[in-house]
């Protein structure tokens, strides 16, 4: 559960600065989140889900 919420608090962050500075309108990121919701209810989602906490696991494993 930690993931899930690292991961939306993340990618809320990063929608957020593309709105301020990089010129996303509001309405594209209302898109991609309505996509997002589609995404999550659809077959595709397992896949994605573990990709996902796959790739987190590898950027976990780095050592600095």
């Amino acid at each position: 559960m930690a993931l899930s919420i690292s991961a939306v608090l993340l990618l809320l962050i990063v929608v957020f600065l593309l709105v301020r500075k990089a010129g996303l309108k509001a309405g594209h990121a209302v898109v991609c989140v309505l996509l997002g919701f589609y995404l999550a209810s659809s077959s595709i989602a397992p896949t994605i889900r573990d990709l996902t906490s796959n790739v987190a696991g590898m950027i976990g494993d780095f050592k600095f």
